[in-house]
């Protein structure tokens, strides 16, 4: 039994090592052109005051943009601003850098 899972183990390694191993900066896109403009979204009534409105963006999949569409969020804790996020050029391309909730 323990020779089994011993030669699994090894002819698992050596696949992985066969397959070649790709690391990637996370998050940076390499791929022109920058993303399209935002869209001007309409907000829908707010479900209340505490509510703050999140606008949409563009966000890369695969191999193309696609808009993931605004929502409504209550603040992390009283006081705090939505900063919204954006894409930002690097490295040839384009990384998504996260909004964040921010004490005012």
């Amino acid at each position: 039994m323990a020779m089994n899972a011993s030669r699994i183990l090894a002819t698992s390694v050596v696949a992985l090592v066969m397959t070649g191993c790709v690391v990637a900066q996370p998050g940076v896109v390499k791929r022109p052109p920058p993303p399209p403009p935002a869209r001007v979204e309409v907000a829908p009534v707010a479900p209340s005051r505490a509510h703050v409105w999140i606008a949409g963006h563009w966000a890369w999949h695969r191999d193309h943009y696609i808009w993931v569409p605004g929502h409504w969020a209550v603040p992390a804790a009283p006081g705090y601003v939505w900063v919204p996020g954006g894409w930002k050029p690097r490295d040839g391309g384009y990384v998504w850098v996260e909004g964040h909730w921010r004490a005012r």
